[in-house]
C-alpha cells in the first residue's frame, strides 16, 4: 500500500519541519521532503490540513483502560485496551502484568503471547509490543498497590518460565535490587536481551548503584514506590537521577508527582532518558466510581484512582495528556515532549531502530493531531485509520 502524507507540520525528535510531505510504502517511512509531492498514484492521499503529523506514541507501562485489565488474561480485554490506546495517539504498547497469585500471571502472559501472535491490521488498534512483568519481585515497604500477600523474592527458575510461556514477549522485568536473589535474575535477564527495571524498591542508593552495574537500564515510575531522596542517602531516586545508564518512567498526571519533581527529573536525565508512561489502569476514559486493581477496590475520584487506604492505584491518564502536560505544565518543546512519548520509550525497549520517530526505513506508526493535541488520524504499520470527518 503506498500512501502519501501532505501539507504537515512533521515533528523529529529535534524539530517541527513545516509544510512537508511524508511518502509511505508497504508499512515504511519512505520519504520526508518538502516542496514538489512526487507525480505517481497512490492508494491514498491523506491531507494534514496543517496539523502536525507526529511519530505514534509508545506506552510502555500500563494496566488497562475503559473498563478492562490486562490481568483478564481475555482476547477480549485486550482488543478493547488496544481499541482504545489508538484513539489517544498510542500506537504501541506494552501488556503490563503485576503481583497477582503466580498462576493469574502466568494466564495473563499466556494470552497477551497469544494475542501478539494473532493481531493484524485489520482494526483500529495499537499494536501490542510485548510485556511488561511488575512484580512480583519488590520491597513489601515500598509495593504501593502491589497485594503484599504475593511479593517475594526474584527466583531465575520462575522468570525461565515466565519467558517460555511469553514465547519471548516478555521485554520489561521490574524487581527491587536489594532482595535477596536480584543480582542472579538481573544478570539473567540481561543475558537473555530483557529489560530489567528498578521499581518498588527501597534500595540504598549503593544498592540501586550495584543492581544498576549488574544491568538495571530502566526506573520504574520514578520517585513513586521507591526510597525518597535524602541529602546523606540519596537512595533509588538519587541513583536513578545521577545514572545516565537508566531511563526514568515519569507519570504527568499532576496527581503521582508535582511539577517541581518533574522538572527536577528533566533537569537531572535531559529530554533523552525520560520516558512518558500512563500507568492507566481500568477506569481510564470511564467517570469516576469503584474498580479493580489486582483483585483490590479501587475507588476514583476526581481521576485519581486510589485504594480503600489513600494509597495510589495507577492512573486514569493517556499519553495524549501526559505530552499536553509536559508542553503546557513543564514548559518542554512540543519536540522534546513528543520524543519522551515516542522515540524513547522505543530506545527503553530495544525498539529505536525500527520505531519512534518518523525517520525514513522505520515502521510507518504515525498520528496526526491539532494545536491542542487532539488526535484526528492514526497510521499503524503503514494501515490508516481516521478518527475525524476532516482527515
Amino acid at each position: 500500500m503506498k500512501v502519501l502524507i501532505k501539507n504537515a507540520r512533521v515533528i523529529t525528535p529535534f524539530e517541527v519541519l513545516d509544510d512537508h510531505w511524508v511518502l509511505v510504502r508497504d508499512g515504511s517511512i519512505a520519504e520526508v521532503k518538502k516542496g514538489r509531492e512526487p507525480g505517481e498514484n497512490f492508494d491514498l492521499v491523506v491531507d494534514a490540513g496543517g496539523n502536525y503529523l507526529s511519530p505514534g506514541f509508545i506506552d510502555i507501562h500500563n494496566h488497562g483502560s475503559y473498563g478492562r485489565d490486562f490481568m483478564e488474561a481475555t482476547p477480549g480485554a485486550l482488543e478493547t485496551i488496544a481499541e482504545f490506546h489508538l484513539k489517544n495517539g498510542v500506537t504501541g504498547f506494552l501488556a503490563t502484568v503485576l503481583t497477582a497469585p503466580f498462576e493469574e500471571m502466568k494466564r495473563a502472559i499466556k494470552n497477551a503471547a497469544g494475542f501478539i501472535k494473532i493481531q493484524g491490521p485489520d482494526k483500529a488498534r495499537a499494536k501490542l509490543l510485548g510485556i511488561y512483568v511488575e512484580g512480583p519481585y519488590f520491597s513489601t515497604a515500598k509495593r504501593g498497590a502491589q497485594p503484599a500477600e504475593y511479593i517475594r523474592k526474584p527466583d531465575t527458575a520462575e522468570l525461565d518460565e515466565l519467558l517460555r510461556l511469553s514465547e519471548n514477549s516478555i521485554r520489561v522485568v521490574a524487581l527491587a535490587p536489594e532482595a535477596a536473589g536480584a543480582e542472579d535474575a538481573i544478570s539473567f535477564l540481561r543475558e537473555r536481551g530483557i529489560v530489567a527495571a528498578m521499581g518498588h524498591t527501597n534500595a540504598t542508593y549503593d544498592e540501586a548503584k550495584r543492581g544498576i552495574d549488574l544491568g538495571v537500564t530502566l526506573v520504574t515510575h520514578t520517585f513513586n514506590g521507591m526510597r525518597g531522596f535524602d541529602h546523606r542517602e540519596p537512595g533509588a531516586a538519587g541513583a536513578a537521577l545521577t545514572d545516565e545508564r537508566v531511563y526514568c518512567e515519569v507519570i504527568c498526571d499532576g496527581i503521582h508527582l508535582h511539577p517541581a519533581a518533574v522538572r527536577l527529573i528533566l533537569r537531572a536525565k535531559g529530554k533523552d532518558r525520560i520516558v512518558l508512561v500512563s500507568d492507566a489502569m481500568m477506569a481510564c476514559g470511564l467517570s469516576d466510581g469503584e474498580y479493580t486493581l489486582a483483585g483490590q477496590k479501587v475507588i476514583v475520584r476526581n481521576g485519581e484512582a486510589r485504594l480503600q487506604d489513600g494509597t495510589l492505584a495507577g492512573s486514569t491518564l493517556t499519553l495524549d495528556r501526559a505530552v499536553r502536560y509536559m508542553v503546557r505544565t513543564i514548559g518542554v518543546s512540543l519536540c522534546e515532549a513528543v520524543r519522551m512519548a515516542s522515540l524513547n520509550p522505543a530506545g527503553a525497549i530495544g525498539l529505536s531502530q525500527k520505531k519512534g520517530s518518523i525517520e525514513v526505513g522505520k515502521d510507518a506508526d504515525m498520528i496526526i493531531f491539532d494545536d491542542e493535541i487532539r488526535v484526528k488520524w492514526a497510521m499503524v504499520e503503514g494501515v490508516p485509520f481516521s478518527f475525524s470527518e476532516k482527515i
